[in-house]
């Protein structure tokens, strides 16, 4: 046969363009940021609602706050990035996060609690700038038919910013919490105690609280400083051709993007449900928060190395039907933690963090395939817009924990019906998009 006459093999597009590497690296970076962020904050509920006294529905408002700054920001960041470029929102974004980190030093020494729910709201109006602009930067940087996969890539860096926050906060921050000591019987002695030792141990214990997020504040500062030194491609939206009201018309007349924002709103609710509040599972089982917490870097590890996996197979499955799968197998783990009162069902709990692995990222590709280019930094601000699914549900898992017992199982135990009803969403949206792609 002549050389003529072989069929030439079409070259598959790389995962990232050479020219865009140092960028991609620089901007995965950021991904880790705030992933130290989210899972730092976390295991502050619990911490939060032993040293302040407060129920479990008040010191969920932690997440409140912090969520809530993703939803009051994200469509401003995308304007803001409409105007100026990708580079000048990540480096707003990261200094408002690094204003927020410093903002926890005064909290800390007037000891108020609503001071520190603005600090966390502040932090993440810079989180929001920074995930409104990393994503579709990392979704822009190489061919459209890569693109989610090459997101999974760079958010798969996400947990080990969140393993970091995780560790921090179980070899740190929680075994050093005096308010959290218990007596022989595995009850906390801090109520017991008289106004002035409370008082005491109150100084001390939110010292402890404000100290790493002082210390991300000086991290971001300095990757701050690297990003504003290091020239990074001009890619922009096509702002001509990019009106609001045209973009908005566009977006919300795409049944894929409009379902995928409201399917990503209940997704970060299931995280941070089932994040936030293994800690009080564990609890009811007579566990310590320090110990509660290194589940939670089990579940976080599991995160991880299923993201990787599961990007890998997207090499060879669509996204739709790994999300698919994922979402059956979440809600699965997610009744028998609602269903097994004990280790076991802590474990389902655990095991919950395997299959929420490929979601957000996912969701996030899917919802923006079929969007034009220059409508993509708008309709990315929807999608972080989205996160105050995380804001909205724990304070509710919070109240029905409150209520101690619900028929025959814990409150803590049926709280977890929330997340469960958030994977089935998550799971019916996903096969409406294999059956329409």
């Amino acid at each position: 046969m002549n050389s003529i006459d072989k069929p030439i093999k079409e070259k598959k597009a790389p995962l990232v363009e050479k020219k865009y590497i140092v960028t991609f690296i620089l901007i995965t970076s950021l991904f880790a940021l705030w992933g130290f962020a989210n899972d730092i904050t976390n295991p502050m509920v619990a911490a939060f609602q032993t040293v302040m006294e407060l129920s479990a529905a008040k010191a969920s408002l932690i997440q409140f706050a912090f969520y809530g700054g993703y939803a009051t920001m994200a469509i401003p960041a995308a304007l803001f990035i409409r105007k100026y470029s990708y580079k000048k929102g990540i480096l707003l974004g990261l200094a408002l996060y690094a204003i927020g980190a410093f903002m926890f030093i005064p909290a800390a020494n007037l000891e108020n609690f609503s001071f520190f729910c603005i600090s966390l709201y502040v932090l993440t109006f810079g989180l929001a700038f920074l995930e409104t602009t990393a994503n579709p930067f990392i979704l822009s940087l190489g061919s459209k038919e890569t693109s989610t996969r090459r997101l999974n890539f760079a958010q798969a860096f996400n947990p080990l910013g969140s393993l970091c926050g995780m560790a921090v906060a179980s070899l740190i921050v929680l075994p050093n919490l005096i308010s959290d000591v218990r007596n022989a019987a595995g009850e906390i002695i801090f109520p017991t105690l008289d106004a002035a030792e409370k008082a005491q141990i109150r100084v001390h214990d939110l010292a402890v609280i404000r100290d790493p997020y002082v210390a991300i504040g000086i991290v971001v500062v300095a990757m701050l400083v690297l990003i504003a030194l290091v020239k990074m491609p001009q890619i922009h939206e096509n702002k001509g051709a990019a009106k609001t009201s045209g973009t908005l018309k566009r977006l919300f007349a795409n049944k894929e993007y409009r379902e995928g924002v409201v399917t990503q709103m209940f997704y970060v609710a299931a995280q941070i449900m089932t994040w936030t509040f293994i800690i009080q599972y564990a609890d009811n089982l007579g566990i310590s928060k320090a110990i509660a917490q290194t589940y939670n870097i089990v579940a976080m590890v599991l995160f991880l190395c299923f993201r990787f996996g599961g990007t890998m197979l997207m090499h060879y499955i669509s996204p739709a039907k790994i999300l698919a799968a994922f979402g059956v197998l979440a809600a699965l783990c997610t009744l028998g933690a609602i269903c097994i009162v004990g280790y076991p069902g802590l474990i389902c709990l655990v095991a919950v963090s395997a299959f929420m692995s490929i979601m957000f990222p996912s969701i996030y590709g899917i919802a923006l395939e079929k969007v034009k280019t220059e409508d993509t930094s708008l309709g990315a601000a929807f999608l972080v817009m989205a996160i105050v699914g995380g804001a909205l549900m724990p304070p509710m898992q919070g109240m029905i924990i409150d209520c101690g017992t619900v028929g025959s199982l814990p409150a803590v135990n049926f709280s977890f019906i929330m997340p469960l009803f958030c994977f089935i969403i998550i799971t019916v949206y996903s096969i409406r998009c294999i059956r329409r792609f």
